[in-house]
C-alpha cells in the first residue's frame, strides 16, 4: 500500500504554482495573477481526489501543461488558466455551467474546445479518429488557443509516458508523430514540435532512438570545441563592429538525423550537420534586415558559403512567420556547417511561433501569413469532401512541406507548398479562377496544368467560362485546398447530371411500360451492380447506361414477375387465418406486437414446421423455445408460466415490415404535428404505430413507431422531415 505524505505533496504543489507565475513569458498584471490564482485553487480543488498511472496527484498534470504554456508556448493569463482548467469538465463534478460562472465565456469555451477534443480522442477506429482529427483541426480557425493548449497537454503527456503500457505508449507516440508534431511545425513552434519528434520517436523505435542519442553525447565534447573554435574569429569581428550578440551551437533533433539516417540511407557518422550555429544579435526593427546581411558578410570573410544552400526568409517570411537568414559554410576542418542568422526578435517568434508573432506584430501589415493560413485551412475543412483518411494524408503534406515563392503576372509574391502545380497556383489565386482554367503560362511559355512550379517563376492563368473540371485535375495537384475545391465541384457537377440522368430515365421506363418506382430504381440498380441511386441516374445522364441494358433489364424483370404470378395463381390449400395474412413462403418467426427478430430453438416435443401456429417460451437454459400451440404439452406451460409465454408467428421474410423508432424535436410551431403525420401517413403511406408529443418553453419533442419496408424509405422520411419549418433534429432510435 502506497503511504501518501500530503504535507510534502502540498509543498510541492505550492512550489509548481510559484514556477508558474515565475517562467511566464508574457507580464503578468495583478489582475492576471489573481485569475491564474482562482484557476490553480479551482484545478487542485477539481482534482484533489485523483491520481495519475504514475501515482503523483493529478493536479500536477494540468501545473504542468499550464508550464508550457506560459514559457515554451508563451501564452497569455487567459490561457494559462484555461490550461490549469483543461481536464476540469471532462474528469471531475465541475460542470460548462460552473466554469463559466467563476470564469466567463471565453475561458469556458476554450475548456470546452478542449474536452470535445479529449473526448473525440477516445475513439479507437482508424477512419474515426482521421474524422475527429478533421473536426478537431475546425476549432484551429475558431480560436487557435485550443489546439496550442492541447499541443502542450500532448507534450506532457509524451513527457510522463513511462508509466503507460507498452501497447499505449506506441499507439499515443505514434499519433503524435502523425498528427500534433506537423501542426506544431506549422504553427511555428519549432522546439515544442522537435521535442514531439524524439519523444514519439522513443517509444516507436527506440533502438533507433537510443543509438542516436549515445552518439550525440558521445560526440558532444568534441561538438563543442568545433563550435567555440568556428565563433571565435567571428565574435571577435562583430565585437568590432560594436554589435550586441549571442553565439550558440544547436544540435539537430535526434528525429532530424534519424530522418537523414533513413532517408539518405547513410551512416550516424555520414550525417555532415548534426549541428547549426545560431548568432542572435540585438537590433531596431527598421535595421534588423541590414545588420542580418552585414553579418552574413562577416561570415562570409572567412567562410566559403554554399550559394544553393542560402535562405532569405527575413525577406520572405514562411507563412507560419518564421523570419530567418539561413547560409551553408565551409567550417574549419572543411567541414559543412549551417549557421542560423536572427534578430532577437525573429528568435522569440522562431521559439514561440504564434504568440511571439501576435506580439511582436503591432500592425505590421506585411506579417499576415498566419492569418492567411489560418484562414485557407478553414476553407479547405469546411468544403472536404473526401473520405476522412484521403483528407488526413492530403493535410499532413500541407503541414510539413516547405515553400517555394511565386509570382503573379502583376508582380505579387504568394507563397505555395513545394511540389505545387500550376493548377494549384489558380486555386491559390481564387476558386473561381482555379475551376475556369483552361491554360497556364510560365514565364510566358504555356505548360501543362500539371507543371510543378519552382521558386521565381512567373505565372500567368487563361481562363475559360466553358471550362469544366475532371477528376483528372486530383492528380495534377498537390494542396488540401485544390483538391477540396476540386472534389466539391466534380461532386456539384454529378448532382446536376444524376438530375438530368433520372428524368431520362423515367421517360425510357415509360417506353418499356415499366414503373419508374424506389422498388424499380433499386433492382435496376442491383442489376447494374451499382451502388446508389445516384451512381444510377448519374450513369444514365453521362450516357453509361443504354437502351440496349434496359430493355435486357425488362425481359429479366418480366421473367421474375411471370414467375411470381404463376406461383401466386396456383390454388391454394386450405391454410389457417394467420397464414393466410403472411402468405406461402414461409421462412422466419417473429415475436411479440412489435414482431421482432430473436434467436430460438425449435422444440422436440411437437417438431413445429414452417406455417404451424406457434408460441414462444423463454426457457432457463436454452433461450426461446417454439412449440406448436397443439402440442401436448402447450397447456401446461401457458397456465403455469404465462410471464414466460412469447406471442409468436411464422412469416414470409420478403413481405415483412420492419419497426422503426424516430425521434423529433425543434420550434413548436402551429399545425406542425398535422404536417407530420400528414407527411408520414397521406404523402409516403407508412404506416404509424404509436406517436406522442410534448411541449416545454415553445420546444417540441416528439417520439413516432413506425412499420418500414427498407432502410431507404426511413432514411427519405428522415430527409423529408427535416426539410418542414421548425424541426431542428430527426434521429433513429
Amino acid at each position: 500500500m502506497m503511504i501518501i505524505d500530503s504535507i510534502k505533496e502540498n509543498s510541492l504543489i505550492a512550489k509548481e504554482y510559484k514556477e508558474l507565475l515565475k517562467i511566464s513569458y508574457q507580464s503578468l498584471s495583478r489582475e492576471d495573477r489573481k485569475l491564474i490564482r482562482l484557476a490553480f485553487n479551482t484545478s487542485v480543488d477539481a482534482h484533489k481526489n485523483q491520481r495519475r498511472k504514475s501515482g503523483e496527484p493529478y493536479v500536477f498534470h494540468p501545473i504542468a501543461v499550464a508550464k508550457i504554456v506560459a514559457s515554451k508556448i508563451g501564452l497569455d493569463a487567459t490561457c494559462i488558466a484555461a490550461a490549469l482548467l483543461h481536464d476540469v469538465i471532462e474528469d471531475t463534478e465541475y460542470s460548462e455551467k460552473n466554469i463559466k460562472e467563476l470564469f466567463g465565456k471565453k475561458i469556458s469555451k476554450i475548456v470546452v474546445g478542449l474536452t470535445k477534443i479529449s473526448k473525440l480522442a477516445k475513439e479507437e477506429n482508424v477512419s474515426l479518429q482521421a474524422e475527429n482529427f478533421r473536426k478537431m483541426l475546425l476549432t484551429l480557425n475558431d480560436d487557435v488557443r485550443v489546439i496550442l493548449i492541447k499541443i502542450a497537454d500532448r507534450l506532457h503527456n509524451m513527457q510522463t509516458l513511462e508509466s503507460m503500457t507498452n501497447e499505449k505508449q506506441i499507439k499515443i507516440a505514434s499519433e503524435t508523430l502523425y498528427i500534433y508534431a506537423p501542426i506544431a511545425h506549422r504553427i511555428g513552434l519549432y522546439d515544442v514540435k522537435s521535442e514531439l519528434e524524439d519523444l514519439g520517436l522513443k517509444y516507436t523505435e527506440p533502438e533507433m532512438f537510443n543509438n542516436i542519442k549515445n552518439k550525440i553525447e558521445q560526440t558532444k565534447d568534441e561538438q563543442d570545441k568545433y563550435i567555440k573554435n568556428f565563433s571565435r574569429r567571428i565574435s571577435e569581428k562583430l565585437r568590432k563592429e560594436k554589435l550586441k550578440f549571442k553565439i550558440n551551437g544547436r544540435p539537430k533533433s535526434i528525429y532530424s538525423i534519424r530522418d537523414k539516417i533513413v532517408n539518405k540511407n547513410i551512416s550516424f557518422e555520414e550525417v555532415y550537420d548534426k549541428f547549426a550555429i545560431r548568432i542572435i544579435y540585438q537590433s531596431e526593427n527598421e535595421t534588423e534586415k541590414f545588420l542580418a546581411w552585414k553579418i552574413y558578410s562577416i561570415i562570409t570573410d572567412y567562410y566559403t558559403p554554399n550559394p544553393l544552400r542560402l535562405r532569405d526568409w527575413i525577406t520572405s517570411p514562411r507563412s507560419n512567420g518564421y523570419e530567418a537568414l539561413h547560409i551553408t559554410v565551409v567550417g574549419p576542418e572543411s567541414k559543412w556547417v549551417e549557421v542560423q542568422i536572427r534578430s532577437e526578435r525573429m528568435h522569440e517568434i522562431a521559439e514561440k511561433g504564434y504568440a511571439a508573432h501576435y506580439m511582436y506584430k503591432k500592425g505590421n501589415q506585411n506579417e499576415n501569413g498566419l492569418e492567411e493560413w489560418l484562414n485557407r485551412l478553414q476553407e479547405v475543412l469546411e468544403d472536404s469532401d473526401s473520405n476522412a483518411l484521403d483528407f488526413v494524408e492530403d493535410f499532413k503534406l500541407n503541414l510539413y512541406s516547405t515553400e517555394i515563392f511565386v509570382f503573379t503576372p502583376a508582380g505579387e509574391l504568394k507563397s505555395l507548398a513545394k511540389g505545387s502545380t500550376a493548377l494549384d497556383f489558380a486555386f491559390s489565386i481564387h476558386t473561381g479562377l482555379g475551376l475556369k482554367t483552361r491554360g497556364v503560362k510560365v514565364n510566358g511559355i504555356m505548360v501543362p496544368l500539371s507543371h510543378v512550379l519552382k521558386s521565381g517563376d512567373q505565372i500567368e492563368i487563361i481562363k475559360s467560362e466553358n471550362t469544366k473540371p475532371s477528376s483528372s485535375w486530383l492528380d495534377y495537384v498537390k494542396t488540401s485546398r485544390a483538391k477540396a475545391k476540386i472534389r466539391t465541384a466534380l461532386k456539384e457537377d454529378k448532382k446536376a447530371l444524376a438530375e438530368e440522368g433520372k428524368e431520362i430515365l423515367r421517360r425510357k421506363l415509360k417506353q418499356l411500360k415499366i414503373k419508374f418506382d424506389e422498388k424499380t430504381i433499386n433492382e435496376l440498380g442491383n442489376y447494374l451492380k451499382l451502388k446508389t441511386s445516384l451512381d444510377l441516374f448519374y450513369r444514365v445522364g453521362i450516357g453509361k447506361v443504354d437502351n440496349v441494358q434496359l430493355k435486357k433489364f425488362a425481359n429479366y424483370n418480366n421473367r421474375l414477375i411471370n414467375f411470381f404470378r404463376k406461383r401466386i395463381s396456383r390454388k391454394p390449400s386450405k391454410l389457417s387465418n394467420s397464414e393466410k395474412e403472411v402468405g406461402n413462403n414461409f421462412d422466419q418467426i417473429v415475436f411479440g406486437n412489435e414482431e421482432e427478430n430473436l434467436e430460438f430453438l425449435l422444440a422436440k416435443c411437437c417438431n413445429p414446421i414452417a406455417g404451424d401456429d406457434v408460441f414462444g417460451f423463454v426457457t432457463i437454459n436454452e433461450g426461446i423455445k417454439i412449440h406448436k400451440k397443439t402440442c401436448t404439452n402447450a397447456v401446461g406451460l401457458q397456465s403455469k408460466f404465462s410471464y414466460r409465454i412469447l406471442k409468436a408467428k411464422w412469416i414470409d421474410s420478403t413481405i415483412q415490415d420492419y419497426t422503426s423508432t424516430i425521434k423529433i424535436s425543434g420550434i413548436d410551431n402551429l399545425g406542425i404535428v398535422n404536417q407530420i403525420t400528414k407527411l408520414i401517413s397521406n404523402t409516403l403511406n407508412i404506416n404509424i404505430k404509436k406517436m406522442s408529443f410534448d411541449t416545454v418553453d415553445n420546444i417540441f419533442r416528439g417520439k413516432i413507431t413506425l412499420k418500414v419496408k427498407t432502410k431507404n424509405i426511413l432514411n427519405d422520411l428522415i430527409k423529408r422531415l427535416k426539410k418542414i419549418n421548425g424541426i431542428e433534429k430527426v434521429v433513429r432510435e
